[in-house]
């Protein structure tokens, strides 16, 4: 039988015409597959760091023969029954001669398979390494410039001509202009390196030289160098990067799926180690060296980051009648469109020391390891006293250590994670992902984060913005019944034992979801998914005598409808319906949008269009809509009021070297005059955005 299969892989591959053990590379089709793996849109949310991680991890597409076990559920591509059937083929039978081959391991079909190619390869970074390191650099073909331009076109208050109050006080306006510009410069190979450089400028900053303010034309300036199997070096990464090891409460990487469509593999962190910062976002991130050292089954990294910080400073008077100057709150915007704002930037210095052991068996089965980070602040941190924020941190220094452990035993992914932080405080996350039959997969996951629980650089599963103040039980299903058929679906319990953020006191919460997928072929996809929260919220001050900060419970239900249909290979639509409802002291609300998508391509062009119409009742009932944009650029946000939304999206590929982008979108309001409200203000009922991207490629 096995010769059989083999005998029909090599008829099936040769029908290919290939000449090598790698098929061809497909277009990787990111958007649909990010939308999927996002978790459930929330304004806290910072999907910008989430887009970036995982397009940097699936550009570098990895090595079906070396991808260990936690490497192969890091990336969302397959479910636990397949990631053990694919380490026990290897070592059955040797490596992979071809990625077709993978229509002989069992769990592995046709669709599976079609899938995950274009995330794969055969022997990752070997083919070229016979020649120099820079001439492997200079000849890459996966070298690129990429600029984008977006402006919004209406005014906004803060570029009019500034107005003096009657006290002679002259009102705040930015200071640039309202044109935002991206550049990026990248080449890298997968595997074995990876330098680049990205400069952003935020609408209404100033595009100027100033060293004072670290402003060199653009506003944000980042770069990096990573180097990776330079002997036993595992990575050498030097300027910006990132870190993810164990469950995120130590290292977390500055992303974090969570509770998604994804109802079973997201729940899980993977460590991923040291990799490359290339995001806008100015925060988040270590500036300085990065090393992993790789000696049989150990692993070993060391961080050691100096970076500035924006943020607010207050002075004050010792009993020596000395300044004492104390960080009263980070600026994690990153925006410096104000004298004020910008006053914020590059206002003290963080000084991070960490490292991380790791032991892993030759099996892959197994992942034992330590994380340790020591931060320290040039000035005292010290926020404004309020009820929820007792038990924040405050200080100069912090020291936050961890152990964790991943096993892989049959159909089970095992993990787990539990770190301390200097003021004693303990995070705990503890769970599991299974494939319990070829039909149903499961996962677990239990957490505990105390109220004076500091690790800054935190990723890990929760509720909450940051892991702390917490305690909750996650459990996740997908079901396919039948080929067709996928069913996913959630439930999350949580409790906050002390106040929090418009909840002055202790609380509790859940929330589910439910999604059913339809795919009676790969021209039509449907589903539909309804998803419901439940969180307490302080009620608003009547005026009146009672009981203080009573809390009530917010109830939001939010519900999707799709229908996605390919008519041909040039040619799709999709349709959809979103709607939400919210209730919360007997009072409802209500909010509901429709759209439609369309996208043709012809030639060397691609048109992709959409017109939405929505109606909300209020801000609680707002809705968020997946948008396609240009290349490698997220966008969901969020509507709420009345209006319509549409915009059409360009591109054209002039020749092999340079792809041009260009976007137009609108959102026309009815139910109000002016959009937004202080310097962001429109003085009018739409909003319009062009958004223009030049890609050039260096060697093709």
């Amino acid at each position: 039988m096995k010769a059989i299969t083999l005998i029909a892989i090599l008829v099936f591959w040769m029908s290919y015409h290939a000449h090598s053990q790698q098929p061809p590379q497909k277009d990787i089709d990111l958007e649909s597959f990010m939308e999927r793996l996002f978790p459930v849109q929330d304004e806290d949310l910072d999907y910008e760091s989430i887009y970036e991680v995982l397009l940097q991890l699936y550009l570098n597409p990895m090595d079906i023969n070396r991808a260990s076990a936690e490497t192969l559920a890091s990336s969302y591509l397959l479910d636990p029954l397949q990631i053990s059937s694919l380490i026990t083929y290897r070592t059955k039978h040797g490596p992979l001669i071809s990625l077709y081959e993978l229509q002989a391991v069992p769990g592995f079909d046709l669709k599976t398979i079609e899938q995950i190619l274009p995330y794969l390869i055969l022997d990752a970074g070997t083919s070229n390494q016979t020649q120099s390191f820079w001439k492997r650099v200079a000849t890459e073909e996966q070298a690129y410039f990429m600029l984008r331009h977006r402006r919004t076109w209406e005014t906004r208050k803060g570029f009019t001509p500034a107005d003096t109050s009657s006290t002679g006080k002259v009102s705040s306006r930015y200071l640039g202009d309202p044109n935002e510009l991206y550049l990026r410069f990248r080449i890298q190979h997968a595997r074995d390196f990876s330098l680049g450089f990205t400069l952003d400028k935020d609408p209404g900053e100033q595009f100027t030289w100033d060293g004072k303010t670290a402003r060199y034309g653009f506003n944000f300036s980042s770069f990096h160098f990573t180097k990776y199997y330079v002997g036993k070096w595992k990575t050498i990464a030097l300027g910006d990067f990132q870190a993810q090891f164990g469950q995120g409460l130590v290292f977390g990487a500055g992303y974090s799926l969570g509770k998604g469509a994804e109802t079973v593999p997201t729940v899980r962190r993977s460590s991923i180690g040291i990799l490359p910062y290339t995001a806008a976002l100015e925060f988040g991130f270590f500036r300085g060296a990065g090393l992993t050292y790789q000696s049989g089954k150990w692993q070993s990294s060391l961080i050691a980051s100096h970076a500035p910080r924006d943020g607010r400073a207050s002075s004050s008077l010792d009993t020596l009648n000395t300044e004492d100057l104390t960080i009263n709150s980070f600026n994690q915007s990153g925006l410096h469109r104000t004298s004020s704002e910008l006053s914020t930037k590059n206002q003290f210095r963080e000084l991070n020391l960490g490292g991380n052991v790791q032991f892993s068996p030759t099996s892959g089965k197994l992942q034992v390891g330590t994380n340790y980070l020591f931060t320290k602040f040039d000035h005292s941190w010290v926020k404004e006293p309020t009820l929820y924020n007792q038990f924040d941190f405050a200080g100069k220094s912090n020291n936050t250590g961890s152990i964790y452990l991943n096993y892989n035993w049959k159909n089970f992914f095992l993990f787990g994670e539990s770190a301390i932080s200097q003021s004693a405080g303990t995070g705990n996350v503890i769970g599991f992902v299974s494939s319990l039959s070829k039909q149903v997969d499961f996962s677990a996951l239990w957490r505990k984060y105390d109220k004076d629980f500091h690790s800054f650089y935190a990723n890990s599963f929760s509720e909450s913005t940051k892991p702390a103040n917490e305690q909750g039980l996650y459990l996740g299903i997908q079901v396919k019944p039948i080929p067709k058929w996928k069913i996913n679906a959630y439930y999350d319990y949580f409790r906050f034992p002390w106040f929090r953020y418009r909840v002055y006191a202790p609380s509790k919460g859940y929330e589910w979801l439910t999604r059913i997928s339809f795919q009676p072929n790969r021209n039509l996809i449907a589903f539909f998914q309804i998803r419901e929260e439940q969180k307490g919220r302080n009620l608003s001050d009547s005026g009146e005598p009672s009981l203080p900060y009573q809390i009530r419970p917010l109830n939001k239900v939010n519900g999707l409808l799709s229908l996605e249909y390919h008519v041909s290979k040039t040619f799709f639509f999709r349709s959809r319906i979103l709607f939400s409802r919210v209730n919360y002291n007997d009072q409802k609300s209500a909010g509901f949008m429709i759209l439609q998508d369309a996208q043709y391509s012809f030639s060397k062009f691609r048109l992709t269009g959409r017109i939405a119409l929505f109606d909300t009742d209020d801000y609680d009932t707002r809705l968020y809509a997946f948008e396609n944009n240009v290349l490698w650029t997220f966008s969901i946000p969020a509507f709420s009021g009345q209006g319509m939304r549409y915009y059409l999206l360009g591109q054209y590929q002039i020749n092999s070297q340079i792809t041009t982008y260009f976007r137009f979108s609108r959102t026309s309001y009815t139910d109000r005059e002016s959009i937004s409200s202080g310097l962001q203000e429109i003085a009018g009922f739409h909003q319009s955005e062009t958004t223009l991207l030049v890609r050039y490629m260096l060697h093709r």
